[in-house]
């Protein structure tokens, strides 16, 4: 499961327009099947944005990283009405939804770029953010480009900015622990999904049916495939690569049974 994707492509666009979607039902949707694999999803971004209030204060400039219907962005803004929010990410379905949703809030902007590219920072529309934030996405890298990754988003948070990823993180040192922790997520899941809960893949086939989100789905799908085959490494693991990428101080702020919520601080 994952907020977005991370793709290729260049350009920095507005949020857009684009008739004949219900873009608030498409995004409260997407809310709604990420919460069945994450309950305690709200949880986390209310930390995060805890976090951010904290660090640099109520009207950040943010990179929304890994952007994909833009989660992070709608709780920004509603709780931070002076912030502003870039955010970037390849999935075109994903990114359809998230102009639609923000068209017209001109504290928002997009961009379509591949994070595994080593030229997606240029296409930015600033230089240094206050905080960079994303969550449930960066499992889809493996741990060599998510490293390299680390080390342009350092580069991207200015002095006294955070960096905050919320995302799958698995202990192996716990091996029986994360198989109680999976047999309870999963008895939940399947409760939910009995009740009617929509699972990723029943999402996404319910946008491939739609007339404007059909083609941007197929285009996803020759990008992406199914889904990613990433890594998602320990809590710890995120807080040495961060600190090798030139992050001061890194610690986990917020956990669950299988997530956590790492916090770097240039």
């Amino acid at each position: 499961m994952t907020e977005t994707g991370t793709g290729t492509e260049a350009g920095a666009e507005g949020t857009g327009t684009g008739g004949g979607a219900d873009w608030a039902g498409w995004q409260e949707s997407w809310d709604r099947q990420q919460e069945w694999y994450m309950p305690d999803r709200e949880e986390r971004f209310r930390v995060m944005l805890d976090m951010v209030e904290a660090a640099v204060g109520p009207a950040p400039r943010v990179l929304d990283l890994a952007c994909g219907t833009g989660s992070i962005t709608d709780r920004l803004l509603r709780r931070f009405p002076d912030a502003t929010s870039t955010g970037v990410d390849l999935d075109p379905a994903l990114l359809a939804i998230a102009r639609g949703h923000f068209a017209g809030d001109d504290r928002v902007s997009f961009v379509t770029a591949d994070l595994k590219d080593p030229d997606w920072p240029g296409l930015l529309p600033y230089t240094s953010f206050d905080a960079v934030l994303t969550a449930t996405a960066l499992h889809w890298l493996h741990d060599g480009p998510l490293t390299t990754l680390y080390g342009q988003v350092a580069g991207l948070v200015r002095d006294g900015g955070v960096f905050m990823n919320a995302d799958h993180m698995k202990d192996e040192s716990t091996p029986r622990i994360n198989a109680i922790e999976r047999a309870h997520r999963h008895t939940v899941m399947d409760r939910a999904k009995a009740a009617g809960a929509l699972d990723w893949a029943d999402w996404w086939d319910l946008a491939a049916k739609d007339p404007v989100l059909a083609e941007p789905t197929a285009e996803r799908y020759r990008i992406f495939g199914e889904h990613a085959d990433g890594d998602t490494p320990s809590a710890d693991w995120h807080a040495r690569t961060l600190r090798g990428a030139g992050f001061g101080e890194v610690r986990a702020v917020w956990s669950s049974p299988s997530d956590s919520l790492v916090l770097a601080l240039k």
